[in-house]
């Protein structure tokens, strides 16, 4: 009697434990149907972009850049991102930043798919490809802002410090040499080459100025849209130990 009394205790408790790795099953699937497609879908439309002036546009960035740094991002639902910007897109801005893979626009800024325009180059200098891609991203496009973002140690920046010379990177590099000249007429007299950090980031700072300077004297259109008001051009200096962006405006 003892031993069929445990046995059916057993498989009683057997059963429970079945059930409840059921139930637990049901409520995990259940939650992953619940998260399935969370986050923020929503893109910008036509209307919206339109509504946008240059300043709020830059403000957006900055407020973006601050959520990135204090580890608040935005939760984007981006296949669903995806399929609303299947059939037009409606960005805000166009970011003209280094290959570095550590600072990928998106992500520092904390937008979605569709939000901004991309173009990146070793040294984040402007050239007649970028300045054509600028006037599709704005006249065409109906961007309202530029940012050139530079950042601090940028291995093309130490490169064209120390003239180095490899390959095609030769002439990449030296789009920079104006940046390596400001610099030196900023610091006489110091160590003109890559272990001067100081000098490495001067020249990295000279390099956002120019650029900005140049992309506004070599674009008649985006010239026009500047003096027009519908456009601004921006520089920003981002910072690999923090993440955190300092604006030149």
């Amino acid at each position: 009697m003892h031993h069929t009394t445990l046995a059916s205790a057993s498989r009683h408790s057997l059963r429970i434990l079945a059930l409840a790795v059921g139930v637990g099953s049901l409520f995990s699937a259940a939650c992953q149907t619940a998260n399935h497609g969370a986050g923020r879908s929503e893109v910008l439309t036509a209307e919206q972009q339109k509504a946008l002036t240059p300043a709020q546009v830059v403000a957006d960035l900055k407020a973006g850049n601050e959520r990135f740094v204090a580890d608040h991002r935005t939760n984007y639902n981006y296949v669903a991102q995806v399929h609303q910007t299947a059939s037009g897109q409606h960005p805000k801005a166009v970011v003209l930043s280094c290959l570095d893979s550590r600072i990928p626009p998106e992500i520092v800024f904390d937008q979605g798919i569709g939000d901004i325009f991309v173009a990146r180059v070793a040294g984040n200098f402007e050239n007649v490809d970028t300045l054509g891609s600028m006037e599709f991203g704005t006249a065409l496009s109906g961007a309202k802002a530029i940012v050139v973002l530079g950042h601090t140690e940028c291995g093309a920046v130490k490169g064209a410090a120390d003239n180095a010379q490899l390959g095609n990177l030769t002439a990449t590099l030296a789009n920079l040499a104006p940046a390596v000249e400001a610099a030196k007429a900023k610091m006489p007299g110091v160590s003109y080459n890559s272990k001067n950090h100081e000098f490495v980031q001067c020249v990295a700072d000279a390099n956002v100025r120019l650029t900005m300077q140049r992309i506004a004297a070599r674009s008649p259109v985006l010239a026009e849209r500047i003096a027009k008001g519908d456009l601004i051009i921006v520089g920003g200096m981002y910072d690999l130990h923090t993440g955190h962006i300092t604006w030149t405006e």
